[in-house]
């Protein structure tokens, strides 16, 4: 614990998922942690969040996007009502986490021990099977930027990755980010929409001379599951293919063309060879709407291709 006690906002986005943000809330109520407050950000819910979360946590402010803004939309609506309220610290973390009482503490006392540190992230673990690793730092080779990944990923954790080290990005699954940090580079990318925003942010705060922090002190447990965390969706092909490409062009220009490369040859020809049509063309579509210059959240279904 730190001598100093700073007020941290924690952000919870939901989207259709009350079920999963009342866990995470409860989990949150029992951190160690004196002095923060819970924010939930509901993203434009049709299931009934809002009057569920309202009711529930009377005491918790709910704030309504009334519509559906992506991930960086959603969490910087949060970020920029923590920052007015005063936070020293926000943390992103996915409604679909569970975390352990010492999570937040660990991540601010390494903030504290070092005042260019801009951005601490958790050792995340599956939650179904906390003995296998989700996320334990990150790899992102300024050399192939266009393949970021997490360290440690479905390994069994035996502690090889106990060490708080820098890191390549934090994931924004669960993020700790310094007031300071936010104030020089700015908010998460909204025209991403959704992903690459947590590797984008990472990269423009370490461009801008902030550490970027692994502390694996802070466990996170997330409801991801094994079986189909590798499965890829259309919408899921189509915002990775074409954030890739700005992610790429914003933060390693001379990298571009590899990762034009990389995006034709991994999402669109490989999906081809294997039958599965309907992701290349969603690939395909992302990488088109990148070269048109679209950006925020996809306009038309990626499984039609009319």
């Amino acid at each position: 614990m730190t001598d100093a006690v700073n007020l941290v906002y924690i952000i919870l986005l939901n989207w259709n998922g009350w079920n999963d943000t009342i866990e995470c809330v409860e989990s949150c109520r029992k951190l160690s942690y004196p002095d923060f407050r819970i924010i939930i950000v509901d993203n434009g819910s049709v299931d009934g969040s809002e009057t569920i979360l309202r009711e529930r946590f009377t005491d918790i402010e709910l704030i309504q996007t009334g519509a559906n803004i992506g991930f960086a939309g959603g969490n910087n609506v949060g970020i920029r009502y923590a920052l007015e309220k005063g936070a020293d610290y926000v943390w992103l973390l996915n409604n679909d986490t569970i975390v352990d009482a010492e999570a937040l503490s660990a991540l601010v006392q390494v903030a504290e021990g070092d005042k260019t540190v801009g951005m601490i992230g958790s050792k995340i673990v599956y939650h179904d099977d906390p003995s296998i690793i989700w996320y334990a730092g990150a790899v992102l080779d300024p050399q192939r930027p266009y393949r970021p990944y997490h360290r440690g990923l479905n390994k069994y954790d035996r502690g090889q990755y106990d060490e708080a080290c820098e890191t390549g990005y934090i994931t924004g699954c669960s993020l700790l980010a310094r007031k300071e940090m936010v104030e020089a580079v700015g908010f998460l990318d909204d025209d991403l929409f959704l992903y690459f925003e947590d590797v984008d942010w990472s990269a423009r705060a370490s461009a801008g001379g902030w550490k970027i922090v692994y502390c694996p002190g802070s466990m996170v447990y997330h409801k991801v599951s094994l079986s189909v965390g590798g499965a890829a969706s259309p919408a899921l092909l189509y915002y990775t293919a074409r954030n890739r490409l700005y992610f790429v062009r914003r933060n390693f220009t001379g990298r571009l063309m590899d990762a034009f490369c990389y995006d034709i040859y991994e999402h669109v020809l490989v999906n081809i060879k294997k039958g599965r049509f309907t992701c290349a063309w969603a690939a395909l579509r992302g990488i088109t709407d990148f070269m048109l210059n679209k950006t925020g959240a996809l306009k038309r279904s990626v499984v039609n291709s009319e």
